[in-house]
């Protein structure tokens, strides 16, 4: 279904208004720039129709002007003659002829008047036309000034990304050098965690078994000092 419905719905629009409150402005104006170029060539087929007739019309006017002429010839040969009754009869014959002229020459004023018409509209069409176009050269020229500003906007917030990302990862080298430099305190030392509980626990293990081993002595020393008191006591009673 087309957007205009008759030629005077186009000569009236108001593109502005038809723009405004389209979904799609670029396309809208595609549709009506179109449909003015659709309506434009019917107007002009039609256009092309009327001058033919017309020119049809104008043949005729002319041949029935010059049947009117010989009539009204033939109707002073038959006076020259004398043969009244002729004339009359050939006077007759021009009168209808001349009513034929009047209805042709009518006819070719009702055309001129249509082809006025039509030369206007056809004016008035190609104005809307031009301007419908105007509008489209705008809005095409928006939409690629709105479409770079987009990619300029996407290009830095892509940027700040990125910004973003080489500062994580400076970050991320900081962390890691400072782990580095943990990591180089330890070095030389060969003994793990681990294996160095391990020893440590051994040396526990020996210290213990020299304490045990000197509790032992200390408590096998006192015995032996006992026993030979006992001995020596036992001896002077006998």
């Amino acid at each position: 279904m087309g957007i205009f419905s008759r030629m005077s719905d186009i000569v009236n629009s108001n593109l502005n208004a038809l723009l405004d409150s389209a979904e799609d402005p670029e396309k809208m104006i595609r549709l009506i720039i179109q449909e003015m170029e659709d309506t434009l060539v019917e107007v002009r087929s039609s256009s092309a129709r009327v001058l033919a007739d017309r020119k049809t019309a104008a043949r005729r006017l002319e041949a029935t002007e010059a049947e009117a002429a010989q009539w009204e010839a033939k109707a002073k040969l038959a006076i020259s003659k004398g043969r009244e009754d002729l004339a009359r009869a050939a006077l007759q014959e021009k009168r209808a002829i001349e009513e034929e002229v009047a209805a042709v020459q009518e006819e070719l004023s009702a055309t001129d008047e249509h082809i006025a018409q039509l030369n206007e509209e056809v004016s008035q069409l190609q104005a809307k036309l031009n301007d419908a176009k105007a509008k489209q050269k705008t809005i095409l020229m928006r939409s690629k000034t709105v479409q770079s500003r987009m990619q300029v906007k996407r290009q830095v917030h892509r940027t700040e990304l990125d910004e973003a990302f080489t500062k994580f990862d400076k970050f991320e080298r900081r962390v890691d050098n400072l782990e580095g430099q943990l990591e180089a305190m330890d070095l030389g030392r060969d003994v793990t965690p681990d294996l160095a509980a391990e020893i440590e626990s051994l040396a526990q293990d020996e210290w213990l078994t020299e304490e045990l081993d000197r509790l032992k002595a200390s408590m096998a020393s006192k015995d032996d000092k006992a026993t030979s008191k006992g001995k020596s006591s036992g001896g002077a009673k006998d």
